[in-house]
């Protein structure tokens, strides 16, 4: 048994060595995890629930599977805030040898108790610990072995009196709090953050028929994620919109963006594409559809995909999405081959928060190699806020900033 005790609080936990001891905490504490509710984001089977680590036979476990690759969590309900003094953790075979215990006011944004990257399994005793909060998670970032994570039990102790038994059903479903962006509400979460940087709303839907030069050398920049007539995707969208609807008012201008794909020019486009164009956004649907279908065919599904291989939950999807929309799904590409080769992808084995740091850091420094995208707030301000709040699956409430102006949404 491995027990770690700390000192002076939460910043002792994060800046100085941890003391190994066997010293006891005080021994009137109560557990105060027992029989209270608890979300695991992955569940290899209903014989192995998340129900396991709280309730009170030693027989049960929880168990994330093999399928559990990256970044896994088990998040207790506590009922209300209560001082926490003590955590221990019981580990099966599948540890993890990089953790963090977390705690939360709302469920959403989380903070550091304790953390380690020498995890060797068994069972770690955390003693000496002082903070209060309603949520406590165990968030594990780094398998120590290929079978994912499994824990016996995790018992936190404090002097409050424990809230009410209120044992969570066995399941082996994925709450709704843990699914990725494929999951419709967590989606239109990404497709807001998007709008935030693009279009300067959280209303995305309202930009159909958004379109304006912003001197940036890639020609107009319109509709729903910023197509450009410099970069072929405005001409694709248009093409599909003929192909679907051959009489439309903005088949005439497809000779013209053939001719300029590939510059700033407004050649043959001016004066009346814009115009066409947002008379396009304002009438047909069609031509609204054939936006949100090359969204999602040219940046949302592949930039998904590949986060979905290396293992990354909902930020991390929405972080390599939104690098698709600024950069092209090549450039995204590009990022994420400097990045892995220094960090390692969760499926490589590599811990999600260090390698979503290091994406996002080599994702700024691409931005600022262009003077239009040198503002790297929609990554400083937006996606490392949420990094930093340990919100890997983009819980709601969410508060960011994107070049200067703040939102929120809650829910």
């Amino acid at each position: 048994m491995r027990s770690v005790v700390l000192g002076g609080g939460i910043a002792a936990v994060l800046c100085v060595p941890l003391a190994i001891s066997v010293a006891a905490s005080a021994s009137s504490d109560a557990v105060i995890t027992r029989e209270r509710p608890v979300l695991a984001s992955a569940t290899e089977s209903i014989a192995w629930p998340a129900a396991g680590i709280t309730d009170t036979d030693p027989a049960t476990r929880w168990s994330s599977g093999a399928a559990g690759s990256g970044s896994q969590w088990l998040q207790i309900d506590l009922g209300t805030a209560q001082e926490i003094r003590r955590v221990r953790l019981h580990w099966a075979r599948a540890y993890a040898k990089a953790y963090r215990i977390q705690l939360s006011d709302d469920g959403a944004t989380w903070r550091d108790l304790y953390r380690t990257s020498t995890g060797d399994g068994g069972v770690d005793d955390v003693r000496g610990l002082s903070a209060t909060a309603r949520h406590l998670r165990v968030l594990a970032t780094q398998r120590g072995t290929p079978e994912g994570y499994s824990l016996w039990d995790v018992q936190a102790y404090g002097p409050g009196r424990a809230a009410p038994a209120l044992p969570s059903p066995a399941t082996a479903a994925v709450p709704p709090v843990a699914a990725g962006l494929t999951a419709g509400p967590k989606k239109e979460i990404a497709l807001k953050l998007v709008s935030s940087a693009e279009n300067s709303t959280l209303e995305w839907r309202s930009e159909y028929g958004y379109i304006e030069d912003l001197r940036d050398g890639r020609g107009y920049t319109a509709g729903i994620v910023g197509f450009c007539s410099g970069t072929s995707d405005l001409l694709a969208v248009v093409t599909e919109y003929t192909r679907r609807k051959p009489d439309n008012v903005l088949a005439g201008y497809l000779p013209a963006l053939r001719a300029v794909d590939g510059t700033d020019s407004h050649d043959g486009l001016d004066p009346g594409f814009p115009d066409a164009w947002r008379v396009a956004a304002a009438g047909d649907p069609v031509f609204r559809k054939v936006q949100e279908d090359a969204r999602d065919r040219m940046y949302f599904s592949p930039a998904v995909r590949l986060a979905e291989a290396d293992g990354l939950r909902a930020l991390g999807q929405f972080a390599y999405y939104d690098a698709a929309v600024m950069h092209g799904i090549s450039g995204l590409r590009s990022i994420r081959e400097r990045v892995v080769t220094h960090q390692r992808t969760p499926v490589q084995g590599g811990d999600e928060i260090a390698y979503l740091t290091a994406f996002l850091d080599a994702r700024a420094a691409e931005m600022r190699t262009e003077a239009a995208h040198s503002d790297t707030s929609r990554v400083d301000t937006a996606q490392r806020v949420l990094l930093d709040a340990g919100n890997l699956d983009l819980a709601t409430p969410l508060t960011w900033s994107v070049y200067g102006d703040t939102y929120t949404l809650s829910g």
